[in-house]
């Protein structure tokens, strides 16, 4: 597949000097559900908007379908209204006095496309967002996730080359916004429309998307599809924004010889010293300092059976037990680090129990400190 969305060295400036967007660049391929997720304050809404017009960056350049819709360098900035871009907004931005059929309408008739053309199409977007029966309604007689479904029909009508999506679950409660989710998806999968989304919910970005960008600062810390990102961050940001996480201070001690895959880390708390075998970035060499990452899911329990270094095992002590339904949620002390283990549902751990955290080396990366 072909590039079809261009983002390239994009700069957002705001007032007092904030640096919104800083050098991004990324390319979304054709009939792609991309998704921007970082914190708030991140950029990834700034660089949403800069993609739909309503935000003008200071540089780069932003391309759709071979068409350069802004370029700093060539004085391109075409308006939002000529970009051909649907967007769907966190606030839903139906119109209160219309019902479903005119709020869903609204975008065709301000382009003065023909009555004959706008009921066929209200009538596709509707069916298709399963509103089935509901055009002559009220919006504001629509739950809240009928009104999100007008605002992606209302986006959907006139055949957007791009659609936009601005965090446009964040208001509807848990288990509404769980089907949404899959809703979206399927939607997306069956009229192939190229999207990008935004997000800070690392859960929804993780269901919905081909591929993640994630953001922080104003710049792109790692792009990848979810496996990647989850089991191979780049770096700590990423590894603890993303899901839960274990960082255990350490150094490079050795580097095994099978291709520089694998690598004997020293950890230490200033009083306990361990020694654990880790995936290892090329760039890692013999004394370097690290940051030995794993996940809570990863972590095994098993009785204290000896002090002595063990590898990729850390005796510490249970702290909390938490039921979580399908797995319990472990606390243990290990010297000053306190590590996170998720243990299964039936095994006879107790707080205040010795035990020995074990890690599989495929499972623990280092990061750079």
């Amino acid at each position: 597949m072909d590039d079809y969305v261009v983002v390239k060295n994009l700069k957002k400036m705001f007032s007092g000097g904030v640096q919104a967007v800083n050098d991004v660049s990324f390319r979304v391929k054709k009939g792609e559900f991309l998704t921007l997720l970082g914190p708030s304050g991140c950029g990834k809404t700034t660089t949403l908007r800069c993609i739909a017009g309503l935000e003008k960056p200071e540089e780069g350049e932003i391309e759709i379908d071979g068409e350069v819709y802004y370029s700093a360098g060539k004085k391109v900035n075409i308006s939002p209204d000529r970009r051909n871009i649907g967007m769907v907004f966190q606030s839903y931005a139906v119109w209160p006095h219309m019902n479903v059929f005119d709020n869903v309408a609204y975008g065709l008739r301000m382009k003065k496309a023909e009555e004959k053309k706008v009921r066929e199409k209200v009538g596709w977007a509707i069916d298709l967002v399963g509103l089935q029966g509901l055009a002559e309604r009220g919006v504001t007689k629509l739950s809240g996730g009928q009104q999100q479904r007008v605002a992606v029909a209302r986006a959907l009508a006139y055949n957007p080359k791009v659609l936009l999506f601005d965090e446009p679950l964040s208001n509807l409660d848990a288990k509404l916004r769980e089907r949404m989710r899959l809703e979206l998806i399927k939607l997306q999968r069956e009229i192939g429309v190229t999207s990008i989304y935004v997000t800070h919910d690392q859960a929804e970005a993780m269901v919905i998307s081909d591929e993640i960008i994630v953001m922080h600062n104003g710049v792109i810390e790692q792009i990848g599809d979810a496996q990647n990102i989850y089991n191979q961050p780049k770096n700590r940001f990423v590894a603890d924004f993303i899901g839960l996480a274990n960082f255990l201070d350490g150094e490079v001690t050795q580097r095994e010889t099978e291709g520089g895959k694998y690598g004997i880390v020293k950890v230490s708390d200033g009083i306990h010293h361990y020694v654990a075998k880790s995936l290892m970035a090329d760039d890692l060499r013999e004394g370097d300092p690290v940051l030995l990452f794993f996940r809570p899911e990863k972590a095994s329990l098993t009785n204290e059976t000896a002090a002595n270094e063990t590898l990729n095992s850390f005796p510490g002590e249970i702290t909390t037990l938490v039921y979580l339904g399908n797995y319990i949620d472990c606390r243990i002390q290990a010297g000053a680090k306190e590590i996170r283990a998720q243990v299964a549902v039936g095994e006879d751990w107790k707080v205040h129990d010795r035990v020995l955290v074990t890690v599989n080396p495929q499972s623990c990366l280092c990061l750079k400190r």
